[in-house]
């Protein structure tokens, strides 16, 4: 147990996220001192659906997009994508852009699912968690505190399956 050396005798506070990103991943994470609530939002049996934006190598083409629609196998898993769809290009981004919703969150999901398909991923950013959104002007490394309401929000949609 760590200690806290503003209060001796009390505890520092525990943090738990919700989910987790790998090294190459960027955007949301939750991070919270509740412990169940991290639980809850975290338990396969949510769903909880998550959103990524995949910016990959090359072109794609709507055999990719059919590809990880049919999902992969993933640790003895069948891993099938809620929604996989190609974002408009923009002008001051080169590589085309996917956006890929999952419910499971298994590890490295939508790499696998994007490289299953025969693309490459430049870079893999997680913009949404149940029906919290990434805010886009939030730089990386930087954090904002949930309001009531976003807490709330995730709690409610957690608590219709667990």
């Amino acid at each position: 147990m760590f200690k806290n050396k503003l209060h001796p005798g009390i505890p520092k506070p525990r943090l738990f996220t919700v989910g987790r990103l790998d090294v190459a991943t960027t955007g949301l994470i939750i991070v919270t001192n509740d412990g169940e609530f991290a639980q809850r939002l975290s338990h396969p049996s949510n769903e909880l659906s998550k959103e990524y934006i995949a910016t990959v190598d090359g072109s794609v083409h709507k055999r990719h997009l059919i590809a990880i629609s049919e999902g992969t196998v993933i640790e003895g898993t069948k891993c099938i994508p809620d929604l996989v769809e190609l974002l408009p290009g923009q002008p001051d981004a080169s590589r085309p852009r996917l956006r890929i919703v999952v419910h499971e969150g298994r590890n490295h999901e939508v790499r696998e699912l994007v490289k299953y398909a025969g693309l490459q991923i430049y870079s893999l950013k997680r913009v949404r968690i149940g029906e919290f959104r990434l805010p886009s002007d939030l730089g990386l490394g930087k954090y904002v505190e949930l309001k009531q309401a976003d807490i709330k929000l995730l709690d409610a949609n957690s608590q219709k399956i667990a």
